[in-house]
């Protein structure tokens, strides 16, 4: 896949939104299991989406910046599509924020998936920083402590598990690229635009 460098300074700061997030989400529960399901919407909508996606992909970013907020307003939130995250990661950067992520409670995942995508210029191709390290501060800034955050990196399963689904998802799906959709069955692929999305969801 190609990548391009493209600036999202345009997006809220990491560290407004999931201050916010820490502040008026509950502790992690004891169903927050890294390997559950993500998604948000209805959980019976008519049209299920699956994102395939890997945090360090820009293509993935300009997506998640400039159109997923028009699905989440339009088709997400008033009952139409669920919206599936799956973890398609590219690189091993990409890998453990994909860790990182899900170690936080299922409620603070989205906000935290887009607070990456926001920064990723700084976190995963800023030259002379730890990725690791810059991955901690986002994740600080949702409300995770240190020691969790080295449980999540250090989690060796769950390290595996990611791989084995991405496996699983490329052989079923045929999936090569991110970011790529399953939409009730079928496979589409690249980041587009809102108008050219809403016309792959069934009426």
């Amino acid at each position: 896949m190609t990548f391009f460098r493209r600036s999202l300074l345009t997006v809220v700061p990491a560290s407004i939104t999931l201050g916010a997030i820490a502040l008026r989400s509950s502790p992690a529960r004891a169903d927050d299991d890294p390997r559950a399901e993500r998604f948000v919407g209805k959980p019976d909508a008519k049209v299920t989406v699956g994102e395939y996606f890997s945090l360090t992909c820009t293509h993935c970013a300009a997506f998640a910046h400039e159109t997923y907020p028009d699905i989440k307003k339009n088709l997400i939130d008033t009952g139409t599509v669920k919206w599936v995250f799956h973890d398609y990661p590219l690189d091993q950067v990409a890998l453990t924020a994909a860790m990182v992520a899900r170690y936080l409670p299922i409620d603070r995942y989205e906000p935290f998936i887009l607070a990456l995508f926001s920064s990723q210029d700084r976190w995963a191709f800023s030259r002379d920083v730890n990725p690791a390290d810059e991955i901690w501060k986002v994740a600080g800034l949702a409300g995770m402590s240190r020691a969790t955050f080295d449980k999540a990196i250090d989690d060796t399963s769950l390290r595996d598990w990611i791989i084995a689904q991405q496996k699983s998802d490329t052989d079923k799906w045929k999936i090569d690229s991110t970011p790529s959709f399953v939409i009730n069955n079928q496979k589409y692929a690249g980041e587009m635009s809102y108008d050219a999305f809403r016309k792959l969801i069934p009426a």
